[in-house]
């Protein structure tokens, strides 16, 4: 499975499991600093800054926000 750059630390550390349970519900963990987001699958558009990849919703403890896994970017 390939890493991605987390969000919070900026660690390429943030891997991601499916909840069999919820699904279309995909959790993203970061080894680096135990940071944990949900992202609803469902919950996709093109992304506004590089408009090659998919921003995806991602929603933790204290926010939602956009997350682009091609370019890495997040907004609010």
């Amino acid at each position: 499975m390939a890493t991605q750059i987390c969000p919070k630390c900026k660690v390429d550390d943030f891997t991601w499991t499916m909840d069999e349970e919820e699904s279309p519900l995909t959790i993203w963990d970061c080894g680096n600093c135990n940071y944990r987001a949900f992202e609803n699958e469902s919950d996709e558009r093109i992304c506004s800054n590089c408009s090659k990849g998919t921003e995806s919703k991602l929603r933790d403890s204290e926010k939602d926000y956009w997350w682009c896994f091609t370019c890495n970017t997040f907004k609010q």
